[in-house]
């Protein structure tokens, strides 16, 4: 899941981004609201916290132009103001939570898993092909009762799998949906098998069936069985 962070104090974006992406959300940062608004208009986002005292366009003013255009991304206000006025002002403007600076760390994570849950309310929370289950919300992985212990780009690389269940996954394909890079090259293959070895090798321990498939010159395939191809 992605949070974008619009934070203009560098230390505590840095920290945040730290934190979030050792919980396995991967992060984006702005500075300004100017960029924060850029960002969400042209990338996804399952999340945004915003600050409210930005330099350029506040948050007050990015937050009006998010929901002017009509997105719907949860918003999450952080902020040191801490007046009834200002969080009136946010809510009433879109904001989904008001979060006053300093918070406690896991206050946070809480309120994000709240926002998420209610965001995704009619989407799928959990994803599963045989015993192999993701918990999108508390982002764990388990294989019948084993719990996998994945990092943050294993779990991007598996969520997008099982997304894509009995369905041929491309090089192309991974590098541009989960690495986010436009053009394909061949270190990044070889950054991708290696991952695709490393989640092989957590996902199909044991004696249950082998789910994940390479088709020599074609791509992967998460799948219960043994896929059409070549696949090892």
């Amino acid at each position: 899941m992605r949070i974008l962070i619009v934070e203009d104090e560098l230390k505590l974006a840095e920290a945040l981004k730290q934190g979030l992406e050792a919980e396995h959300y991967d992060v984006r940062l702005a500075s300004s609201g100017e960029e924060g608004f850029f960002l969400v208009n042209t990338e996804v986002f399952d999340l945004m916290l915003l600050d409210l005292m930005l330099p350029g366009r506040d948050g007050f003013e990015a937050l009006a132009a998010l929901r002017g255009r009509g997105l719907q991304t949860p918003v999450l206000i952080i902020s040191a103001r801490d007046a009834v006025e200002d969080r009136i002002r946010a809510l009433d403007s879109g904001a989904d939570d008001y979060l006053v600076k300093p918070f406690a760390f896991p206050e946070l994570l809480a309120r994000i898993r709240a926002l998420i849950r209610r965001g995704r309310a009619d989407q799928i929370l959990r994803l599963r092909v045989d015993d192999l289950e993701m918990d999108l919300v508390t982002r764990k992985v388990y294989r019948g009762e084993q719990v996998i212990e994945l990092t943050g780009r294993e779990f991007e690389l598996l969520e997008y799998l099982l997304r894509h269940d009995g369905q041929i996954v491309s090089r192309e394909m991974l590098a541009r949906d989960v690495w986010h890079e436009v053009q394909r090259a061949t270190p990044l293959d070889n950054v991708i098998d290696v991952h695709i070895a490393r989640l092989r090798k957590k996902v199909d321990v044991g004696s249950g069936p082998k789910l994940i498939h390479t088709l020599r010159g074609v791509g992967f395939q998460l799948c219960k069985g043994i896929p059409d191809g070549a696949p090892t």
